[in-house]
């Protein structure tokens, strides 16, 4: 079925102001969540929030958080979310880093006690939009990757996210996880009942896994998981578990948020996630004179769209371009949802006691 999204956006703002958050937190996780279902993002859109509702039913969400900044220099600020969702904790972070780097030229930001933000290239595109470099990672609650010859799962996707922003072309815009795939695609995949391309999931003992209703499961019971982006040593995973490593140090290590596979066994399954974001701008007036780096990126998009194609009717692509073509296309024809993941909704929405307006649609 496919859905328009200002009724999804309106189906997500009912749910978190019935969950008590603010207006302004429901109208900006709402604003990010429908944002990443256009851009084609699926497993972190509305899809999310069957997960969200158990996380605030079991009591670990704070809905009405007080954002408080530990440690402040004019470059960098160290902030507790205070149980948040990751949200509203994220666009804050990424905002101030901007409004620091615009005073000094750079701005850091680190956020602990936080909880799944959605997608990352949300918030890297705050920095580009706003004419600065954006660059965003974020420590996970999951644990799903299995490591380069390891045989159980310890790091999460551990997401990296980065945004320039150019002047006739539209911001170069990279948003990945450091897996070889999400673990939400997995489970979009299982909710379409499609097969796994194979090197994406691997069993106990190190077999790949087709079937997404078993990958899935897998998943989630840690009986092996999700491999690192190259999928095998020989095609360069060891390359994507040190970028997962990377991820890590700076968004939880460095903010002092938890290490899931320690966090397991250290604290109670109620207490909150204490997921960690980390989030770096930089304004290119303070390296360039104004308007010198955008037109030097300008060259540099031009040239790889312009690069000798193998098919003559596939353009190279950069970092961005899919995402604002789905965007295009699901603006005008809305965005698809499973029946399997509606259903969910409509029990979201009851336990929320508000209307549900997607269906029909």
């Amino acid at each position: 079925m496919r859905v328009q999204a200002q009724q999804i956006r309106r189906q997500l703002v009912s749910v978190f102001r019935a969950w008590g958050m603010s207006d302004a937190h429901a109208d900006t996780t709402a604003d990010m969540m429908v944002e990443t279902d256009l851009r084609g993002v699926d497993s972190h859109g509305i899809g999310m929030l069957p997960t969200y509702d158990q996380e605030f039913r079991n009591g670990r969400l704070n809905m009405r958080p007080t954002f408080k900044k530990k440690r402040e220099t004019a470059a960098m600020a160290l902030v507790d979310a205070d149980a948040s969702l990751g949200h509203p904790a994220a666009a804050y972070g990424m905002n101030l880093a901007v409004d620091k780097c615009l005073t000094v030229g750079v701005g850091v930001v680190a956020v602990f006690n936080s909880h799944h933000f959605g997608a990352a290239g949300c918030y890297s595109r705050i920095a580009a939009d706003r004419g600065v470099i954006g660059m965003v990672t974020s420590a996970t609650r999951g644990v799903t990757m299995v490591p380069t010859f390891g045989a159980e799962p310890v790091m999460g996707t551990n997401p990296l996210a980065f945004a320039a922003p150019a002047k006739r072309n539209a911001p170069f815009e990279l948003d990945m996880a450091t897996t070889t795939v999400a673990a939400g695609k997995v489970r979009v995949y299982k909710l379409n009942h499609k097969p796994l391309p194979a090197g994406w999931v691997v069993d106990g003992d190190g077999k790949t896994v087709t079937d997404s209703a078993k990958g899935f499961q897998h998943v989630t019971d840690r009986d092996g998981g999700i491999t690192p982006l190259g999928g095998s040593r020989e095609a360069g995973s060891h390359k994507g578990y040190g970028l997962a490593v990377m991820v890590h140090v700076l968004a939880g290590t460095l903010a002092g948020a938890s290490f899931s596979p320690i966090r397991n066994q250290t604290q109670k399954t109620s207490d909150p996630h204490n997921i960690g974001h980390f989030f770096m701008a930089i304004d290119p007036r303070a390296f360039r004179a104004e308007g010198e780096f955008e037109q030097d990126l300008d060259q540099v998009i031009d040239v790889l769209h312009n690069a000798k194609r193998v098919d003559a009717n596939q353009p190279v692509l950069v970092a961005g371009d899919p995402e604002r073509a789905n965007k295009k296309e699901r603006l005008e024809q809305g965005v698809p949802i499973p029946d399997d993941l509606m259903e969910q909704l409509r029990a979201v929405a009851k336990n929320a006691s508000v209307p549900f307006v997607l269906a029909g649609s």
